[in-house]
């Protein structure tokens, strides 16, 4: 039997961004104009890997999903009846919405019930009327949305590609550094990502 704590608020991202959409020649270039680097192939995993880490290491900073994927988004109560505060951006489809009792029985919610608005920062799962279906004691409420600025690298905004690619260079020319694991950016990358940057929203609509 399943059952969710009052304040319980889960976001699990349901697929990955696929091998071929990472941007490995790109990286190549980049690569050769500051270390002659090769154009054979050998290296195109280790390369797809530190591309994968500074992906990640830029949502991680900016709260947002740079390429397009599907994320579920479960919360045990809502703070406020008439909004949900997504967790990532940019939100552009919300693909489902689910009550979950707390026995693990799943209603799926109407559409006409409920919008999404499109902020930049925060998205919002809002309500049509008065508010949303609220989760009973012990159940959740399930968003599944699509989220990123594009199924291709191509499609993100000019400075967040420009910040992934020094980044994964970064991390292949210190790949031997331990202290990279401490989480280091290079304040070029800083600087690229700032504006993409806010206040962090916990899953449940409260700021922290």
């Amino acid at each position: 039997m399943t059952r969710f704590e009052k304040g319980f608020a889960m976001l699990i991202e349901e697929t990955n961004v696929p091998d071929a959409a990472l941007p490995v020649d790109a990286l190549k270039a980049h690569l050769r104009l500051g270390s002659g680097f090769g154009q054979d192939t050998v290296q195109d995993g280790v390369l797809a890997g530190f591309l994968r880490a500074a992906l990640a290491a830029v949502e991680a900073r900016t709260g947002k999903a740079l390429m397009a994927r599907e994320f579920t988004q479960s919360v045990g109560e809502l703070r406020g009846a008439e909004a949900l505060n997504l967790a990532v951006a940019p939100v552009t489809v919300i693909a489902s919405v689910t009550l979950v009792s707390r026995d693990g029985a799943e209603q799926t919610v109407s559409p006409d019930i409920y919008w999404l608005e499109r902020d930049g920062h925060t998205p919002k799962l809002r309500a049509a009327a008065a508010c949303l279906p609220g989760p009973e004691r012990g159940g959740a409420l399930r968003v599944r949305f699509l989220a990123g600025f594009g199924a291709e690298f191509d499609d993100l905004p000019a400075d967040l590609r420009q910040a992934v690619l020094m980044l994964a260079a970064h991390y292949y020319e210190y790949r031997h550094d331990t202290a990279l694991s401490d989480g280091c950016m290079p304040f070029g990358v800083s600087s690229l990502i700032e504006r993409f940057r806010n206040l962090r929203i916990g899953l449940s609509g409260a700021r922290t």
